[in-house]
């Protein structure tokens, strides 16, 4: 029963992982943001096509599904076993989580060609590690704005992500396992975005809209 548990657990966190958030917002404005911009179905993406209020809507909605994944899917399914120890809730919640990271990745409805999972994993990390959740976001406010540059921040940030994990969980290995896990796949997701800042060729996000030719 506890192994049928983890299956449950993971296959249903990927399937509300792999809802492609941003594709579905963007078609129904008749656009296919895998061929637009970056290519990607993400939030940052989606800003910079669709604007800013389908690119916040994205983000927050990118970030319920990981969120939701750890506190809705996991507690339901620990709900059905019977004498369910505490441990084993903590990693049905670490399973869902990791899940729902790799669905909106790898969704099955796109041919397993989805988003970076940054917004996705925040939400898992809202549920799991909020503190060292603070920590990584502070990296990647201060390195948006100093740069302009989302990719970088994001990668700074998910390279934190399992030390800063690793010393607000009183050193809890699999919290710190599974951030480890989100952070390398966080940055081997932006290996292109790497090649690019390298190249100087990474797009910057404009925080003023530039005025108007006279």
């Amino acid at each position: 029963m506890p192994v049928l548990g983890y299956i449950l657990t993971a296959l249903a966190g990927y399937l509300l992982g792999s809802i492609p958030t941003g594709y579905l917002v963007a078609r129904q404005r008749g656009v296919d943001l895998r061929s637009v911009g970056s290519g990607n179905i993400g939030a940052t993406n989606a800003l910079r096509i669709l604007g800013k209020t389908a690119g916040v809507f994205v983000l927050l909605t990118d970030a319920l599904k990981g969120w939701a994944a750890v506190q809705i899917v996991a507690l339901l399914v620990a709900q059905c076993i019977p004498d369910a120890s505490p441990n084993y809730a903590i990693y049905l919640r670490i399973a869902a989580g990791g899940a729902a990271t790799l669905g909106h990745i790898y969704p099955c409805w796109l041919h397993f060609k989805g988003g970076k999972g940054i917004a996705t994993s925040a939400g898992v990390l809202i549920a799991l590690v909020p503190w060292a959740l603070l920590i990584v976001l502070g990296i990647w406010i201060v390195l948006l704005l100093a740069t302009r540059y989302v990719s970088l921040g994001s990668i700074a940030a998910a390279f934190a992500l399992p030390f800063a994990t690793w010393l607000t969980t009183s050193h809890d290995p699999g919290l710190t396992a599974l951030t480890s896990a989100l952070g390398i796949l966080a940055i081997y997701k932006h290996r292109r975005n790497i090649r690019r800042l390298l190249d100087g060729t990474e797009n910057r996000i404009e925080f003023k809209k530039k005025e108007a030719a006279p």
